[in-house]
């Protein structure tokens, strides 16, 4: 049945949980199978290049203590389809020193071009597809590129349409959210953070079992299970279409457009501020994003992890943490927000940012010391990482959720789509930015390379307490 002959329910009539439309909560879900889908396969990424698919030093780059798949010798790199061109590529898009210079470059290209996509995808949404077909061919694109992953020949081919899907599928779900409460509704930013935990539960469980199963069957298995969490998200939003908001027709769009006219310079200031913010966002995702790479290989190589009960736990868990703490501490940040906000000492959404990348880098003085107190090539307590990393979560809600329930308030209505795809692509460059920071793992020590992240990081929260004035002018009252 076309989704245009479904009968759609308001959001006012809709069963209401926790306050909020049900709605949300397919919208939450179907989110949920996205991530599973995106850090499953981003768990297993660089270690899958480093250990099987562009090795070329063979069985001794298995670590002794992981158990993996005996059927997967290391991979011949020449067999995968355009491997030759990426090594005519300069060395600071894509780093030839070394596999891991190699792996950890190779992980920011893909994951920094992950978020230059959705720029584009939300300007065909808003002019053309409507959000709901953008979602849909996104996702059907990112299946299909899971599922090629199968095949280590046609490994880019399976990022290319990871990196294409995504484009059509994040700035739409995303928008959608916002647009289920009318301007100046109160339960907005929580029903950002609520959307945000369901990010964060795909990312939480696709470790465990993605992880698993590439640890104990093979890598494409774990590839695998993170294709099927992609499609029962797109079944969850499918059979839930009824309960979308209902899209205004192209035409009556144009209509509607033709009549506002273009941006007016109140319009054209707000979307200045969101554009330095985006400048800002950079130096915070290059940092954040060394969890999947960075931290992942600290916890792969200089960490101790247990055995429990004859099961070796595997590295690539750590990065479950992370999403687990994201659902411990959302609770209380929201409550600790509601009493500022009564006791009016609540900061503005900029100021917020401010902390959260403020705390962001200070959480890496913790490694700074485990890295001293452990050496360079020892092994340490799990204590280092994880200590960091869930210092790292406080600063990562106070930016990340805020950063796009601001967007949907400040942007104009017609071009919200294309401004989420604008915030997702500050992304790019801040990804791309940390693979080639991640080059410099193993030329510092470490704990002058975390010394490093640190400094950004704190660098960029005093940026943002810089512009908190203007931006907040600019913004007027939705910051």
């Amino acid at each position: 049945m076309s989704a245009l002959a479904i009968e759609h329910v308001p959001p006012a009539k809709q069963p209401q949980f926790f306050g909020h439309p049900l709605v949300l909560f397919i919208l939450f879900f179907t989110e949920m199978g996205e991530r599973f889908s995106y850090y499953g396969m981003r768990g297993l990424l660089k270690a899958y290049m480093v250990y099987y698919l562009v090795s070329s030093f063979g069985a001794a780059l298995y670590r002794s203590d992981f158990p993996e798949p005996p059927a997967e010798a290391p991979s011949n790199p020449f067999n995968v389809l355009g491997y030759d061109f990426l090594l005519l590529l300069p060395d600071w898009i894509v780093a030839k020193t070394s596999v891991q210079d190699f792996a950890s470059s190779m992980y920011g290209l893909y994951t920094a071009l992950v978020y230059a996509t959705p720029f584009f995808g939300g300007i065909l949404a808003d002019r053309w597809l409507g959000q709901r077909k953008a979602v849909y061919i996104g996702g059907i694109v990112m299946a299909l590129g899971h599922f090629v992953m199968a095949s280590e020949q046609l490994f880019l081919l399976a990022l290319g349409l990871l990196i294409v899907g995504n484009g059509f599928f994040k700035p739409n779900i995303s928008t959608q959210v916002g647009e289920l409460y009318e301007q100046g509704d109160p339960r907005r930013d929580g029903a950002f953070t609520i959307f945000y935990m369901g990010i964060n539960l795909g990312a939480f469980l696709c470790n465990l079992v993605c992880g698993t199963l590439a640890a104990i069957y093979g890598w494409h298995y774990g590839f695998g299970a993170a294709g099927i969490g992609l499609v029962i998200g797109l079944v969850v939003y499918f059979f839930g279409q009824k309960y979308l908001a209902a899209e205004k027709p192209r035409a009556e769009k144009a209509k509607e457009e033709a009549a506002h006219g273009p941006l007016n310079s109140e319009d054209w200031l707000k979307v200045c501020a969101l554009c330095a913010l985006c400048v800002l966002n950079i130096a915070f995702w290059a940092v954040y994003e060394q969890q999947g790479n960075t931290m992942q290989t600290w916890a792969d190589t200089q960490t101790n992890w247990p055995v429990i009960l004859g099961f070796q736990i595997p590295p690539n868990w750590f990065q479950s943490f992370n999403p687990l703490m994201i659902f411990v501490l959302a609770p209380f940040l929201d409550m600790f927000w509601r009493w500022q906000a009564k006791s009016g000492s609540e900061p503005t959404s900029v100021g917020k940012m401010a902390i959260g990348s403020t705390v962001l880098g200070l959480s890496f003085i913790i490694m700074v010391v485990g890295a001293n107190l452990i050496g360079d090539g020892n092994r340490g307590s799990l204590f280092w990482p994880f200590a960091c990393v869930l210092i790292l979560t406080v600063g990562e809600l106070y930016l990340s959720p805020i950063g796009l329930s601001l967007v949907t308030k400040v942007s104009p209505p017609r071009i919200v789509s294309m401004m989420m795809g604008m915030w997702l692509a500050s992304s790019f460059l801040g990804n791309f930015l940390s693979g080639w920071i991640g080059t410099f793992y193993d030329d510092m020590t470490k704990d002058q390379f975390f010394l490093l992240l640190c400094a950004i990081g704190v660098s960029t929260g005093a940026a943002m307490w810089a512009f908190n004035k203007p931006l907040k002018k600019a913004l007027g009252g939705h910051v």
